[in-house]
């Protein structure tokens, strides 16, 4: 009598194509999600930032004059997700709030090592990357 039995499976040529395609897959995601996390860090920083620009114009009008102290402002020296530190300067009639990375995805970042924005709403960054780009705005 003859037997009819098969074998199912995957041969070892067939489990090493995924694992290549796997691979080369990854190699393409990868960088690209690690710039996402880059670009949603530096959002949380800059909505922080334009909220505690309009905070401390608000308390212009109110004292007529600009604090020094984030705790005036009702602003924390943090981002939610902490990865930023953030600070405030004041000179005269002029403030500039900083965002400096700290943490996480931006903790060594290169491109933009500082995000600011300051009393004419100007928005500007220190860094190898252009403001434009570290404002997202390129």
């Amino acid at each position: 009598m003859k037997s009819n039995t098969s074998i199912n499976g995957f041969t070892l040529l067939e489990a090493l194509i995924v694992l290549v395609i796997l691979g080369i897959v990854t190699s393409i995601a990868y960088p690209s999600y690690q710039a996402h996390l880059v670009k949603a860090a530096r959002a949380e920083a800059m909505v922080l930032l334009l909220d505690a620009a309009n905070r401390q114009e608000q308390y212009y009008v109110d004292n007529h004059a600009y604090t020094d102290t984030l705790s005036d402002i009702g602003v924390p020296e943090t981002t939610a997700n902490g990865y930023y530190t953030i600070s405030l300067e004041v000179k005269d009639n002029e403030f500039v709030v900083k965002a400096s990375p700290i943490a996480g995805p931006v903790a060594n970042d290169e491109q933009c090592t500082e995000l600011k924005i300051n009393e004419l709403g100007q928005k500007l960054s220190s860094g190898s990357a252009t403001t434009q780009q570290c404002w997202n705005q390129k």
